[in-house]
């Protein structure tokens, strides 16, 4: 008499994460793609580290003989340029949103992001999350260089850090500006034009380079107002750890705070919609 044995198989199936975990799964794994993307394309990284180290030493040991000139005494140039020069690099930065997600649709990889089983909105999430990456390391880089050059956290680590902080906070929010521009003009070369063609100015007419007092009358208007400035200076308090003569802590934070929020948005749901219909 033999026992025939019932071999039983179980079937292991895999549950896709929902909701919330979803979205988080699904954007960590878009963003990853991006970052090991960097490499293939040597020259925005090279470009992307080499152009604010250029500005840095330029601005330092041409230019920052005169333009130190005009500023209050006690304080160096190199300690005003580099939290500028962290606002300037960031957002000239944020063209390479643009120029990423022009590059995805014009080679049709948007197009089969939306035939896998992910959440819509992460594409352009982990966009967004592997540009903070990105922009978090460019201004590591600037500090470190800031550093040679005669620069400090005069303020202490802590407060060094918020400025990095701010800084990354507001380069991301001008990332969703440049996602709309992206998936407009579904071309990289017209998505990098039509960034620097207004981050040229927005840049430039600001205290990033030298203080707003030394310009135009007419021209003030602008500088003083411009969200540009108003971040470089909050970063150039963070970093000494005292505020511009006749502010606030809350006066300069306010500001800037209400930027980032309106910017993103503003941006952000414009740029979810117009990922829907592209």
């Amino acid at each position: 008499m033999s026992d025939t044995a019932t071999v039983s198989t179980e079937t292991a199936t895999y549950r896709r994460p929902s909701g919330l975990n979803a979205i988080y799964q699904d954007s960590r794994v878009i963003a990853w793609r991006n970052l090991v993307h960097l490499p293939r394309t040597p020259q925005l990284v090279i470009f992307t580290l080499i152009q604010p180290i250029m500005f840095v030493l330029l601005f330092t040991y041409v230019f920052g003989g005169a333009i130190g000139k005009a500023l209050p005494p006690g304080v160096s140039y190199a300690q005003f340029l580099i939290p500028g020069i962290m606002v300037q690099t960031l957002v000239f930065g944020t063209s390479a949103t643009a120029v990423g997600l022009a590059e995805d649709l014009q080679n049709g990889i948007i197009d089969r992001f939306r035939s896998l089983p992910i959440s819509r909105s992460a594409v352009l999430n982990g966009r967004i999350l592997a540009d903070m990456i990105r922009l978090t390391a460019v201004a590591t880089v600037l500090v470190v260089i800031g550093y040679v050059v005669g620069f400090r956290f005069q303020g202490g680590l802590g407060l060094g850090l918020l400025m990095i902080l701010v800084a990354v906070a507001f380069g991301t929010s001008m990332c969703w500006i440049m996602t709309n521009i992206g998936m407009r003009v579904k071309d990289a070369e017209t998505a990098q034009t039509a960034g620097f063609v207004w981050l040229f100015p927005l840049t430039f007419i600001s205290s990033v380079f030298t203080p707003v007092y030394t310009m135009p009358a007419w021209l003030q208007v602008f500088a003083r107002n411009n969200p540009v400035t108003l971040v470089a200076n909050l970063l150039r308090a963070l970093s000494v750890g005292e505020v511009l003569p006749g502010s606030t802590w809350v006066s300069m934070s306010l500001p800037v705070f209400l930027w980032i929020v309106g910017i993103t948005a503003v941006a952000a749901p414009l740029a979810v919609n117009r990922y829907r219909q592209a």
